[in-house]
């Protein structure tokens, strides 16, 4: 009813691929696969660590130790039987050298910048569409890359801070509506950098920043 049968059967030809299977991966794959997507893929190396899984929705106690990717794939399957899901254990680089796979758009449910310069990067040269998501305490940030780069951002490494897990499940739906609305050729803005956070009052706000194009 939201968009009819043939923006439906559209979605069920797109493939999509998410990278990381952690807290914002977990929920993107939840919100896509319960929206129709024929293809999910996702790339992760890491297990399932029990002091993480409040904020990773796929993964129960039983999973301990095992592989995110493997785990989140299966769910997924479980979850929707009409969506095919593949798991990849492996990082990002490795998995662009050794697979060769077509897809309609790559989100980006990492944590770290290095991991998304190599996103952009690939993005780039398959002309696909990202979506970049990231979490740190309350504050977050979302972008759809589609013309401008990652490169804006100064890449360097830092020690990731605590995470809220509802603040993941919200940004994680941002991302999945960003991707839904471009999947489905509905209106979407891209290239538009949003800030979610707390202000010192303790009210919640969005700003948004313009990002400039490559070129």
């Amino acid at each position: 009813m939201l968009w009819g049968e043939e923006t439906q059967e559209l979605l069920a030809r797109k493939s999509v691929l998410i990278v990381g299977s952690g807290g914002l991966g977990c929920s993107v794959a939840l919100a896509l696969s319960g929206s129709g997507i024929g293809r999910i893929d996702l790339v992760d190396f890491d297990r399932v660590e029990i002091h993480n899984i409040h904020r990773q929705l796929l993964f129960e106690l039983e999973d301990d130790g095992a592989f995110k990717a493997e785990v989140a794939a299966k769910r997924v399957r479980k979850r929707n039987a009409m969506v095919e899901s593949n798991a990849f254990v492996s990082d990002f680089e490795t998995f662009t050298k050794e697979k060769s796979y077509e897809y309609d758009l790559i989100i980006d449910a990492t944590d770290n910048l290095e991991t998304r310069e190599q996103i952009d990067a690939y993005a780039k040269s398959k002309n696909i569409v990202w979506v970049y998501g990231s979490v740190e305490e309350f504050n977050a940030q979302v972008a759809l890359f589609k013309e401008s780069s990652f490169g804006i951002f100064a890449t360097r490494k830092v020690e990731p801070k605590g995470i809220a897990a509802p603040m993941v499940m919200q940004v994680a739906s941002l991302e999945a509506n960003l991707a839904l609305r471009y999947l489905a050729n509905l209106k979407v803005a891209s290239d538009i950098f949003y800030y979610l956070y707390y202000n010192d009052s303790g009210e919640f706000e969005i700003k948004k920043y313009r990002l400039q194009k490559d070129g």
